[in-house]
């Protein structure tokens, strides 16, 4: 301990406090996780603030399946962020509640009485079958052949994106805000969800249709590469973090790192991986700024987007 030791303060509460207020002050009760999420909002402003960092966001599907997907079309929304790498999934649920609504329910829900009654259950979410596999269906074949009338026999995840953002014409969708700021989508497992298997159905009918996933390991090359800084603010787990860090180890790792999970890293998984993992890969910087916050991003993320904002719109 050479450095003088911080002095634990309470935090005090008042009436019409900002969000950013009372994250600033967990950031100086020193108790456990509020002060990992004072210091992860700290980092999350350093990479959005500065404006030669290239800025990942990273997420699974389920967060876009709830009213989180609202938080997550915000930062592409304000341009807060530079590339998007999700899950298959996330395509899904966007353009499926760009049509239709998902509905509340309850982790303890009989799942043979939901199956009966044409509902599928994602944790306490309720989609009803036929806002899911056969909506997306009846939207994307006429989309595809659209596609495919054109001229187009391959394409990339993220031209699929681009065009899917196009198509959906719906405000409230992630993937309309990413095609008119101009934030690639890429999705390195696109063939695991509802869009995947249209894909694969289309191409039983057009041989010649092909999904080329080099043309977006290109696109990301060049990306990483061309970046003087990158950070990457990274919730949940599997391929779209790995991604993620995988292609920021070629130019020497991220610079500033926050992740969101409730993994344990006892499994020897990436799911529960800390950032300091990461380190020794040279997917994070040795230098690097980072936080780990254990917990839900249904329940964090709201609010240290909010703080952000606040600080955002102080500046």
């Amino acid at each position: 301990m050479t450095k003088p030791l911080k002095r634990v303060e309470d935090i005090q509460l008042r009436e019409k406090m900002l969000v950013n207020d009372v994250i600033m002050q967990m950031g100086g009760a020193g108790g456990f996780m509020g002060r990992r999420l004072a210091e992860a909002v700290d980092i999350m402003e350093d990479i959005v603030s500065d404006e030669q960092c290239l800025t990942f966001l990273s997420f699974p599907a389920a967060p876009v399946a709830t009213g989180l997907r609202g938080v997550l079309r915000d930062l592409v929304r304000r341009k807060l962020v530079d590339v998007i790498v999700t899950a298959s999934g996330t395509l899904d649920h966007d353009l499926a509640r760009s049509y239709a609504s998902y509905y509340h329910g309850d982790f303890n829900l009989d799942d043979v009485v939901l199956h009966r009654r044409g509902y599928h259950r994602l944790g306490n979410i309720l989609v009803p079958r036929e806002s899911y596999g056969p909506l997306l269906e009846r939207k994307l074949q006429p989309f595809l052949e659209q596609l495919y009338s054109k001229g187009i026999r391959q394409i990339s995840s993220s031209e699929l994106c681009e065009r899917l953002g196009r198509f959906v014409d719906n405000q409230s969708s992630i993937l309309y805000w990413a095609t008119r700021n101009q934030v690639p989508v890429f999705v390195p497992g696109l063939t695991d969800g509802a869009v995947g298997s249209q894909l694969w159905l289309f191409s039983q009918r057009h041989h010649d249709f092909k999904i080329d996933i080099l043309m977006d390991e290109q696109k990301l090359s060049d990306l990483v590469f061309s970046a003087k800084k990158s950070g990457a603010i990274i919730i949940g787990d599997g391929i779209t973090k790995h991604h993620t860090l995988w292609w920021n180890q070629f130019r020497g790792g991220l610079d500033r790192a926050v992740y969101i999970t409730t993994g344990s890293e006892y499994d020897g998984s990436l799911t529960g991986a800390h950032v300091r993992e990461a380190v020794s890969w040279g997917k994070v910087r040795v230098s690097a700024k980072y936080a780990t916050i254990w917990g839900d991003a249904t329940a964090l993320l709201p609010f240290m987007v909010a703080a952000l904002l606040e600080r955002l719109r102080s500046d």
